[in-house]
């Protein structure tokens, strides 16, 4: 299926709960569809987490404005301890609360697999191990990291049935898989583990006290400790690059690296920091290529980055949020 654009034309599987329909979900998730599948809070949209171009389709499916970082879905602790880097306190919570509705926003192991899309180019990772059978299930048998941000539209009440999921994705994504209503019914809680006191991003679905009872201390606020990490669902810090960004630009300046979009200016010599996020203009390579080009010049150490114009349509208009974002003054 092509999530260039922001809708399909393909009709939407209905997938059986046995174990047919757990190989088919896998397969399609493998092959970079899109699933919606339930866990214990709600229905995710899943998609593999290690692929940029699956994770773009999740952005154009939901229609959502910004490249906010998805929670990878794992199905033990240790394949999530191979994605990220955990303190006493982060593995005393995975083993008091997974699997169950808890995310842990850790920093990013030698060896994430998880795309940059998916963790909006952030060092950090949010991981959970779900605790539902089927998405368990779909989990071992995809052998990957899956991001699963609920299956809605964005700005849309999270979808806890199958039926709400195809009332809002009907059409626009590959399957889903019908077991019911979700027991939870709200999302995960998200605990920060980045530095040294656990943060409470967000309330869900395992009680503050119960956190503070494994922790053996009071959970700190996001808020209380001045700007707080970025985590689904926050806004609170982004990536941006040293570099000074140009936003817009028809060609680059002599001392300016360059990202471009769609061919070539005519005429132009490009610099010899240069990259371009789609020659062909594919707003899902787009995406995916986003936060990796943008690390890969910073790199390089230009005095600047000059942006080719991206059309502020689909997810055109993720990409031009983050580099907006990026471009704003420090």
């Amino acid at each position: 299926m092509n999530h260039s654009t922001s809708t399909t034309s393909r009709a939407t599987s209905r997938l059986s709960t046995d174990a047919e329909g757990i190989a088919e979900a896998a397969r399609l998730l493998r092959e970079g569809g899109l699933v919606a599948l339930p866990t214990e809070t709600v229905y995710g949209l899943a998609a593999d987490a290690t692929s940029g171009k699956a994770v773009a389709g999740i952005y154009a499916a939901k229609e959502r404005p910004s490249f906010n970082p998805l929670i990878a879905h794992l199905p033990s602790i240790e394949a999530a301890r191979r994605e990220g880097l955990f303190d006493a306190n982060a593995l005393a919570l995975a083993k008091a609360f997974w699997p169950g509705p808890l995310t842990l926003v850790v920093p990013v192991s030698s060896g994430c697999t998880v795309s940059e899309l998916a963790r909006a180019g952030l060092d950090s990772v949010a991981l959970r191990v779900p605790a539902h059978p089927l998405a368990h299930a779909v989990l071992e048998a995809v052998g990957r990291p899956i991001a699963a941000p609920s299956a809605n539209r964005s700005g849309r009440v999270s979808a806890t049935s199958a039926a709400h999921a195809l009332a809002d994705l009907d059409g626009r994504i590959d399957a889903v898989l019908d077991a019911g209503p979700t027991s939870i019914g709200v999302e995960s809680t998200i605990i920060s583990c980045l530095d040294g006191a656990p943060k409470l991003l967000r309330p869900g679905g395992v009680p503050r006290a119960a956190i503070e009872g494994v922790i053996g201390r009071s959970l700190v606020l996001a808020g209380e400790a001045g700007a707080a990490p970025i985590s689904p669902g926050l806004l609170a810090s982004h990536y941006a690059p040293a570099a000074q960004v140009r936003l817009d630009a028809a060609a680059p300046r002599a001392d300016e690296a360059w990202l471009g979009f769609g061919p070539e200016p005519e005429g132009c010599t490009l610099p010899a920091i240069a990259l371009n996020l789609s020659p062909t203009g594919d707003l899902a390579e787009a995406a995916a290529n986003l936060f990796g080009f943008m690390r890969r010049l910073d790199a390089q150490r230009p005095a600047a980055i000059a942006v080719a114009s991206v059309p502020e349509h689909g997810l055109g208009e993720a990409i031009n949020d983050r580099l907006r974002r990026a471009a704003a003054p420090r």
